[in-house]
């Protein structure tokens, strides 16, 4: 009863933009990896932050669940409504409010995307850096504290989001930062929402830091004979200081996989794909001083992409390394997860987690930010087989063990949702249920994305 009479006050409020078909919830119950189908009651689609907060309060007077909706890119099932309620799917606040360009700023609601973004700067010489390879929504990637390949240049959202707007538990709106460049006052709640995953608040609008547009760009590739080799060339060129725009690890696998999907060339063998931004001369100095790095650790088949042609084909070929992964093995289901170490424990977690890879005898190309330490696998698997699962299961648990092992982290990019909770605790100690004390204190009714992040009671 609780459900329906939220439901026909939804429906009051929105109209048409509450939906109950099976499409709307099918489509919102799936996700990108193996997480199981779980359809929400009903997808709701607010257009402002009020409608935001008068949703939010219906559904804390009835009880009622709220999983927040993006794009739905997410790996480890945060936007799935595991206990059913209301999908609040966001995509329908995509405006950009407001360009600050002397302040290099930019106000967005949560459903602007970063490519639509970054389209609309175009003119103005400003650009929003970071990049998670997929076409997130804003919103999304800062609840998910996102990076991607250009963190190693420009930072992640945590240091590219300066406020926020956000709806609460209980309907309250906040706004956490200023547009100011620092601040003493208080409690940082905008580094608190930044990663929460929509269990704390619902965020309505985004403050973020924008970037001059480089004058010179230049790109490459380049292969190695071993990945220890490739691996350790990037320790290197961080520790002379060498900067770079972005730095990505593929394996010998990826290689192959990525002829298949695209037409190209590369040797089966372990490849770094890196870019340079600046000054003409400053690219073109990093640019020398990188070859001298390659060469000096036995690199070979370097190619520069000159043209912005063919810069974009090769970034466009390494974002889409998720689906030509997946159609490798026609039929397969991926599991996907990342971890991050040390700079100078990388060479050896990559390694190892190839080792485990092989001795499973599973298929999973390894990929990664290794300008951060941040590296990937997409382990695949026949969706019927289960021992092929636990295989890979105990793969990805071996891989977070032996992130903590090198006081590294379970997870440096897709989040804890529901696929990394296990490790919460040997991760964070006692901080874990610090982080449960929060939870409770913002959403004692624990209707904002159950089942996600923290320990909750059921």
């Amino acid at each position: 009863m609780a459900l329906a009479e939220a439901l026909a006050e939804l429906e009051t409020l929105l109209g048409d933009r509450l939906d109950t078909s099976k499409g709307a919830r099918d489509q919102h119950g799936r996700n990108e990896t193996w997480f199981p189908f779980s359809p929400p009651d009903a997808v709701a689609y607010p257009t402002s932050t009020e409608e935001v907060s008068q949703i939010v309060k219906i559904c804390a007077a009835h009880d009622v669940p709220i999983t927040p909706y993006g794009t739905g890119t997410s790996l480890e099932g945060h936007a799935v409504p595991v206990r059913g309620g209301v999908s609040l799917d966001l995509m329908k606040m995509d405006r950009v409010v407001e360009v600050l360009a002397e302040d290099m700023q930019v106000r967005v609601q949560p459903g602007v995307t970063r490519v639509a973004l970054n389209e609309d700067l175009r003119a103005t010489g400003l650009f929003f850096p970071v990049d998670p390879g997929a076409n997130a929504s804003l919103g999304g990637m800062a609840a998910t504290r996102a990076s991607g390949t250009t963190t190693v240049g420009y930072g992640s959202m945590r240091e590219n989001v300066a406020a926020l707007e956000v709806v609460l538990a209980d309907g309250r709106i906040i706004r956490t930062g200023s547009r100011a460049k620092k601040s003493s006052a208080g409690y940082d709640l905008t580094a608190l929402m930044l990663g929460s995953e929509g269990t704390l608040g619902i965020i309505t609008e985004l403050t973020l830091r924008l970037h001059g547009q480089p004058e010179a760009i230049s790109s490459a590739v380049c292969a190695f004979d071993t990945l220890e080799a490739a691996v350790e060339t990037v320790q290197m060129t961080i520790q002379m200081g060498i900067p770079m725009a972005r730095i990505e690890f593929v394996d010998d696998l990826t290689a192959q996989i990525f002829n298949e999907a695209n037409g190209t060339d590369f040797p089966a063998k372990p490849h770094l794909m890196i870019e340079f931004h600046g000054s003409e001369s400053g690219v073109a100095e990093a640019s020398e001083r990188f070859g001298e790095v390659v060469a000096e650790m036995g690199g070979a088949d370097f190619q520069w992409a000159t043209t912005t042609e063919d810069r974009n084909k090769l970034w466009k070929m390494r974002h889409g390394a998720y689906p030509a992964t997946i159609a490798h093995r026609p039929g397969c289901m991926g599991l996907v997860t990342d971890i991050c170490v040390p700079i100078s424990r990388l060479a050896e977690a990559v390694a190892a987690t190839k080792r485990d890879i092989i001795e499973a005898g599973l298929i999973g190309p390894v990929v990664g930010h290794v300008g951060d330490g941040n590296f990937h696998s997409v382990l695949l698997l026949d969706p019927e087989d289960k021992d092929e699962f636990k295989r890979a299961k105990k793969v990805a648990a071996k891989m977070a063990e032996r992130a903590l092992e090198m006081q590294g982290t379970v997870t440096g990019e897709h989040g804890i949702g529901m696929g990394k909770t296990g490790y919460m605790r040997d991760e964070h100690g006692a901080g874990w249920d610090v982080m449960g004390q929060i939870k409770r204190a913002l959403d004692p009714q624990n209707i904002l994305n159950p089942g996600k992040l923290v320990e909750q009671d059921e």
